[in-house]
């Protein structure tokens, strides 16, 4: 980066920080730089995650809407290990949360239903455990639920079938128990997206399956 491009940057920083509420700025920081705390990043992806900052707006991988608010969160495949952190869950205009690809452990926090406006939730292909939180049945915008290939247990959340939203979830290839909804948007969820948890026990019956079958 050259003298002139450092000065624009600064210059745009300025400006930024000048428009943007305090208060917004320093939740929305503190937060995503909460969730960098509790990770290790070798390859430095997040090294402008500078707290000192007062607008996230001008990291990397984070993008805002005109409001200056944070939106977009885009880690997908950045060789990140760690876990996710409740504080997550007060980016209360994030639409879009890609974790996928990475070494990411623990659980899921259940603060995460707080993202109301929530389109896509990735998190495939990491070693995530522990249950799915039923809080996830508040995300009422969401379209795309991807949490497979991770080593989640315990049993699909009933309150997921009642976002009408939701168009794709993949719950492959982890440890899920219980048996497989039938009712809402999972109606129309094609069952290899389901495969490879060998204690889900198949599409319930209605009156004839009992939901905690083999669950716990």
């Amino acid at each position: 980066m050259g003298f002139k491009d450092l000065v624009v940057v600064l210059a745009l920083t300025s400006i930024v920080f000048t428009l943007l509420p305090k208060g917004i700025a320093n939740s929305e920081g503190d937060a995503l730089y909460a969730f960098r705390q509790s990770l290790s990043d070798p390859d430095k992806v997040l090294q402008s995650w500078d707290p000192n900052l007062v607008c996230p707006c001008t990291w990397f991988h984070v993008t805002c809407n005109q409001d200056n608010r944070v939106t977009r969160l885009d880690l997908g495949n950045s060789n990140l290990s760690g876990h996710l952190v409740p504080e997550l869950g007060k980016l209360e205009h994030l639409q879009y949360l890609e974790l996928y690809k990475n070494s990411i452990q623990g659980s899921i926090p259940a603060e995460l239903g707080n993202l109301k406006s929530l389109i896509s939730l990735d998190l495939y292909n990491n070693n995530i455990s522990g249950k799915i939180p039923p809080s996830l049945g508040k995300l009422k915008s969401l379209v795309f639920l991807r949490v497979n290939d991770n080593q989640l247990t315990g049993p699909i959340p009933r309150e997921l079938t009642s976002i009408s939203s939701l168009k794709v979830l993949d719950v492959s290839n982890n440890n899920l128990c219980g048996t497989i909804p039938t009712t809402g948007s999972f109606e129309h969820f094609p069952l290899n997206n389901f495969e490879n948890n060998p204690r889900l026990e198949g599409p319930e019956l209605q009156g004839l399956a009992s939901y905690e079958t083999n669950c716990s």
